[in-house]
């Protein structure tokens, strides 16, 4: 899920549901969110006892496991987004190409209604993120409260299939920023990212339940068109995910379409393959995701 989530385009949520564990994760979630909350209402004895309901063993060698993975590739990550942002750009396309794929495929009643709902935020995510002229001019040196801020919007994909906390980043504007604190190790400003992932995940763990509980087809529908959307950053050319600007293919054209196919290709195929290793179907996956 680590490995995922740092990757825009591949969702760690996508992860745990075709693994089986969507559920357990977000019943741990839940359960650390609402005891935060009786904290926060001052009630201690309630916060523990619903501490003590948590499958800590686990939550917790999972949440090992991301942090680990998050400190090994950032550095490799950032080096190749610096050397070939161009071909980076192109695999990141592939990887949400075959993310809106699996995601598509996990909605139940494709209706009229729920295709309008993905094409408008589809168009509406294209022309917000144009009207910055370029992610590196605007956030090259962020403010030290956009850190916490973005960490509190994308820690929330962690727990959604099929949209990664990175690809928020990206569309934020903070995904180089972030990724540089972590492979330069700035311990203070991981630590504000941190503390704003806990905030945002402990908030909208609660939102998302009763969202997916009760309106499950049309946060599906956004969430594809959401991603539909983010070619206005991940387009390739011409300076890859440093600009919101659009331009014809110019240079390394057959390996980036090369790159970005086989990135789609292999999401596909790992949601495939998973699913049959698990023998999971796909309303096993929609049941997990109805939480």
């Amino acid at each position: 899920m680590g490995s995922a989530d740092l990757v825009p385009g591949v969702s760690g949520g996508t992860i745990a549901l075709v693994f089986g564990i969507y559920r357990r994760l977000i019943d741990a979630v839940r359960t650390g969110s609402s005891a935060l909350g009786r904290f926060v209402k001052l009630d201690f004895a309630g916060g523990f006892s619903l501490l003590k309901s948590v499958e800590w063993i686990f939550f917790i060698p999972l949440v090992l496991g991301i942090g680990t993975a998050v400190l090994l590739l950032a550095g490799p990550i950032e080096h190749a987004l610096e050397v070939y942002p161009v071909q980076m750009a192109g695999l990141f396309l592939g990887l949400v190409a075959g993310s809106v794929v699996v995601a598509w495929g996990l909605i139940e009643k494709r209706t009229a209604a729920r295709f309008a709902v993905m094409l408008g935020v589809a168009v509406a995510a294209f022309v917000l993120l144009g009207l910055g002229a370029s992610k590196d001019a605007g956030l090259a040196d962020p403010p030290l409260w956009a850190y916490p801020a973005a960490g509190a919007v994308a820690i929330c994909a962690m727990i959604l299939p099929g949209i990664s906390g990175s690809f928020i980043l990206v569309m934020l504007g903070m995904y180089q920023p972030v990724l540089s604190a972590v492979a330069d190790r700035d311990l203070f400003v991981i630590a504000i990212f941190a503390l704003g992932c806990v905030v945002g995940l402990a908030l909208f763990s609660q939102l998302l339940h009763w969202a997916l509980h009760n309106h499950y087809d049309t946060v599906m529908a956004a969430l594809v068109g959401l991603m539909l959307g983010s070619v206005r950053v991940l387009w390739p050319w011409p300076n890859g995910v440093d600009s919101t600007d659009l331009a014809a293919p110019s240079d390394f054209i057959a390996i980036t379409v090369g790159l970005a196919v086989v990135a789609a290709a292999f999401v596909v195929g790992f949601n495939l393959i998973a699913t049959r290793l698990e023998k999971r179907t796909t309303a096993d996956e929609v049941d997990d995701l109805r939480v």
